[in-house]
């Protein structure tokens, strides 16, 4: 996928910045803390993942998923939050 279509949209973009200032979450306590349904939070997540910015283990039924540190995508996308966090404090 192209960065515009992984990025635009909100839903993603709030997984994103929970997961940067939590660490790592499940599936029911992302969908919680973004207002989105377990659904659509699962979707974005899968997408999060198959781009490899995301990824997750299991603890029996539980998935928690993280930030994916191999990836550079991943690191890319953690330092652009930084970033802007930075900047917004100025």
């Amino acid at each position: 996928m192209k960065m515009e279509e992984v990025l635009g949209s909100k839903p993603r973009l709030r997984i994103l910045k929970l997961l940067f200032d939590i660490g790592e979450l499940n599936v029911s306590e992302i969908d919680r803390r973004t207002g989105n349904s377990y659904k659509k939070t699962l979707e974005h997540l899968e997408i999060l993942e198959r781009e490899g910015i995301l990824e997750h283990k299991n603890y029996g039924r539980i998935r928690l998923y993280r930030f994916n540190l191999a990836s550079e995508k991943s690191r890319a996308v953690q330092k652009l939050i930084e970033d802007w966090e930075r900047a917004s404090e100025r």
